[in-house]
């Protein structure tokens, strides 16, 4: 987990169009994932930001977090080399 959750910092651009209100919103609940392990990713928190200042309703906002999953889940898995003990 990265050690700061800074997503507001280095995304100012995606929060400007928020009230205070869905800001505070937002936030919490990337703040919730974060403390969970997730690591902030622009696409997450662009869909998340456009859902709640309604530029996309929530099915859209559900088939871009559906279709985000299915590519994370086709990438190629990265594994860290082994190590021999001989």
């Amino acid at each position: 987990m990265a050690e700061k959750f800074d997503v507001e910092e280095r995304w100012p651009e995606l929060f400007e169009q928020l009230d205070s209100t869905q800001r505070r919103a937002v936030r919490q609940s990337l703040a919730a994932a974060w403390h969970e392990g997730w690591i902030p990713n622009r696409e997450d928190v662009e869909n998340l930001t456009d859902e709640a200042r309604g530029a996309i309703d929530e099915t859209e906002y559900l088939r871009r977090v559906r279709e985000a999953a299915l590519r994370a889940a086709r990438a190629p898995v990265t594994t860290a080399p082994s190590v021999s003990n001989e």
